[in-house]
Formats: structure tokens, sequence, C-alpha cells
């Protein structure tokens, strides 16, 4: 809660708001696909925030085109959310379809920066090591310390190791083989299913879970992104996407836009790990 107080109070104004969408533009300059409006200085202030003007097509229009621009939008999303946290170490925590202007070459301009998470290279560290131990690895024990020593699970012998990795394994589902997989909308709403419904089969490791603040704003992405990609149907090799972006595996690029982003960053962060 007091997580949450400090970002929703930091929305209320906009020269929080200016800074963060200075920060994501500057990082995007020049990005091929990937656009964030300038903040024009002269014309914002703490109650009023200007920008560049951006247009393009709605979300309700996106999910009526062809599949193959459908999927070339979700993986721009993706690329996005999953690049501006593990590369850039901040996260726009507000995911709905009214934050996002497409165009049918995969370009999405990403609005509304009123709601941002800034993390450490402390903070990022238990993600790697949770991915590593359940995707790579797929060593559960290790998971399970893992769990517990970030705060996200309390201690529990009750609790086998197996139990635990069939919980949280849901939400490294679509990353844990190397093909293609789709996202549906009755993946966006397991998930949700698991965040709340503390009566079904998983309920009693429900009960024990927690939320340690430095996660409370990424799970936004479970609940908000997932869905926005369900809605879209997209289907790609997400494990080879994640391969590129997350840092310690900084794999070669996986799609065309993989390779349009690769030499994007060979230029404007030669040397971001």
């Amino acid at each position: 809660m007091a997580e949450l107080r400090e970002r929703i109070v930091e929305e209320l104004d906009y020269r929080i708001e200016a800074e963060n969408q200075r920060l994501f533009a500057g990082y995007y300059r020049d990005h091929p696909f990937i656009h964030v409006p300038g903040v024009v200085d002269e014309l914002s202030t703490g109650r009023v925030l200007t920008t560049e003007l951006a247009t393009g097509a709605r979300f309700a229009e996106v999910k009526t085109w062809p599949h193959e621009q459908r999927n070339l939008a979700a993986e721009s999303i993706y690329r996005f959310v999953f690049g501006s946290l593990y590369r850039l170490g901040a996260f726009n925590g507000d995911p709905h379809p009214g934050n996002y202007l497409f165009g049918p070459d995969g370009r999405v301009t990403f609005l509304d920066y009123g709601l941002v998470k800034r993390f450490t290279e402390e903070d990022l560290a238990p993600f790697e090591r949770m991915l590593r131990a359940m995707v790579m690895d797929r060593d559960l024990p290790a998971f399970r310390r893992a769990v517990e020593d970030v705060g996200l699970l309390r201690p529990d012998p009750a609790f086998t190791d197996e139990q635990i990795g069939e919980y949280f394994g849901h939400f490294y589902e679509f990353v844990l083989e190397d093909a293609e997989v789709a996202i549906t909308q009755e993946y966006a709403s397991e998930t949700v299913g698991r965040f709340f419904d503390t009566s079904g089969e998983h309920g009693e490791i429900m009960k024990a879970a927690n939320v340690p603040p430095s996660f409370v704003i990424i799970q936004r992405i479970n609940l908000g992104i997932y869905a926005l990609l369900g809605e879209l149907g997209a289907v790609g090799n997400w494990r080879r996407i994640a391969n590129e972006l997350w840092p310690w595996v900084d794999a070669p690029p996986s799609t065309h836009l993989g390779e349009l982003e690769a030499r994007w960053r060979a230029v404007h962060h030669p040397t971001a790990t």
C-alpha cells in the first residue's frame, strides 16, 4: 500500500511525469519502431504537460488488422516493456489500450508516463535469479529459495517444491520453451485468477504469498500486458525474443524487428548490457 501511495501521488505532478517521459524519450530516440513523444518544456508545468503530437491507429482498430500486423504490434509492446525493464531499469506501469498508438509496420507510440517505477540493479537481481532457476535451469528448489528470499512467499514446509513450481510456473509459461506460443485471453484470465482466487486449487499458496514493494508495479505486467496480447491473439517465439532482451543472455536477433533493434542499439547504446 505504501508503494502504491507513493506512485499514485507522483502521478498527480506533471513535472514528475515530464521527467519520466524525458527518460524514455531520450533512451528510445531514433528507435526504428518504438516511439515516445518528446516533452515541450516551455509549455509544461506541474499542472500541464505538453508533448509532441503523436498519431496512429487505436487498439480497437488494430484488433481488426491481419494476424501478421497484430503480431508485429504485440512484439513491439513486448520489447518495449521488457527492454525498458531490463535495459533502462524503468517500467511504465500503466499498460492499457488507450496508451498506445499503432502503425501497420509494427511501430508503436507509447503514451502516459505518470506511473513509472525505476529499478536499481539490486531491485532487478531477484528477477534474474528467478528466471534463471525457473526458465533456464528448471531448478525448483533454487526457484523456491529465490521467491522466499525476496519475500514473494513465506517459508512453509507444507508446500512442496513441485506445488510452488506449478503455481509460479504459470507466469513463465510462454518463455519456458524455444517454440512459438500463442498468448490467449484464457491465459490472461488464468493469470488474474492466480492473483486473486484463494478458493481454488492454488488457494493455500495464494494465502501465503506476498508482494514486496519492488514487485507491486511489475505485477501490472501480468494483469495488463498479457491481457492486451491475449486480445491481439499474439503468437511468437517469446523465449527467443526474451533472450535478446535479458542482458545476461544478450542473444542475437531472432525476428525482423529484433534485427532493426539490434542495429539501433549498436549505434545508440553500444556498451549497454
